[in-house]
């Protein structure tokens, strides 16, 4: 197995907490010693910021670089086992060295603040990907939401300038938490493939967090991927009862409806409470990946397809995206 994973709260979590854990040893889902043991190649670690802690964005602005600078603390404290990439050659240049690569999203563009320059300053700063919207509106768009109203609005004008300027200096647009309209501007407007970082299937799951079979279709068309998402709410409606079979259903619909080359793994692990009991045939830990491996072989899913779930899909859409490097040497 040689995993990336689309999307993670760790580093959210670690300066939250602060409570003298570190990404290698900690009480969360994801560690160094769980990372290893699932094969992974690349952990993508959102900057997630949260609207209500924050009185304006400029503040929120500036946890981005704190939440940043956390990041980095770790990977120096863990330089021999884990370095920070910006593309896919890096990744792979890593992988050759027997090292795990890293890499920062933002999650929630209304940092931007209707601010175009900030993606530069972002982007110099190692940020690779970001989450339009969170579930507030802001100046790009709007969140996804049960209201229909809500939900069928696009991108404001800023948004629309945003996309552009995303495409034009290598920076992942991720419509996960978007609107619908939002999306669908997205998939028109965008020149690079877009993604779902970490969102289910709306066939399966009726949260509007998921996407609709035709969204499925689109991003798999856009050369797109969606990213497995394991909190149970948006595996099932009631949250109860999710298993690895059910994280396997999904699989097998985006396949059906989007094509092999679209599912992708954004497990989004350490953004939401575990509930106890504690399920045995589900996952909680990044370490216990091999079981979700195994479960979806036991659906069909071939080691083909499975090797693309794991990482070829995301491992294609990080290469058309970042850009490339000379490759002779191990970071």
């Amino acid at each position: 197995m040689q995993l990336i994973d689309l999307h993670c709260d760790t580093i959210y979590e670690l300066k939250r907490r602060n409570d003298g854990s570190s990404l290698a040893k900690n009480s969360l889902s994801i560690d160094l010693d769980g990372m290893r043991r699932a094969g992974t190649i690349l952990q993508i670690f959102a900057c997630f910021i949260y609207r209500k802690e924050w009185k304006t964005w400029e503040d929120g602005y500036a946890e981005v670089f704190r939440l940043i600078d956390r990041m980095d603390r770790e990977i120096e404290e863990n330089k021999d086992e884990i370095r920070i990439v910006h593309n896919g050659s890096e990744i792979e240049k890593n992988r050759k060295c027997g090292k795990i690569s890293a890499m920062v999203s933002l999650e929630e563009g209304g940092v931007l603040d209707g601010k175009p320059e900030r993606l530069k300053v972002l982007k110099q700063r190692g940020i690779r990907l970001i989450t339009l919207t969170w579930n507030y509106e802001n100046c790009i768009g709007y969140p996804n939401s049960w209201e229909r109203t809500v939900m069928e609005m696009g991108l404001k004008p800023f948004g629309k300038t945003i996309v552009e300027e995303m495409n034009q200096q290598g920076i992942i647009i991720d419509v996960s938490h978007l609107s619908d309209g939002g999306f669908w501007d997205c998939i028109r407007l965008s020149e690079t493939p877009v993604i779902a970082s970490h969102s289910n299937c709306r066939a399966l799951c009726g949260h509007p967090r998921n996407l609709s079979d035709e969204m499925l279709h689109a991003l798999g068309e856009k050369g797109g991927v969606a990213g497995l998402n394991f909190y149970p709410h948006f595996v099932r409606e009631n949250g109860k009862q999710v298993t690895i079979r059910t994280l396997c259903e999904h699989t097998l619909h985006m396949i059906r409806k989007g094509g092999e080359d679209l599912p992708a793994i954004g497990s989004d692990l350490d953004g939401y409470e575990i509930e106890e009991p504690k399920n045995e045939a589900y996952i909680s830990h990044v370490g216990e990946m091999e079981l979700l491996w195994e479960g979806m072989k036991q659906c069909g899913i071939t080691e083909r397809q499975l090797d693309k779930i794991w990482h070829g899909n995301a491992m294609r859409v990080l290469s058309e995206t970042g850009g490339k490097i000379n490759e002779s040497s191990c970071l």
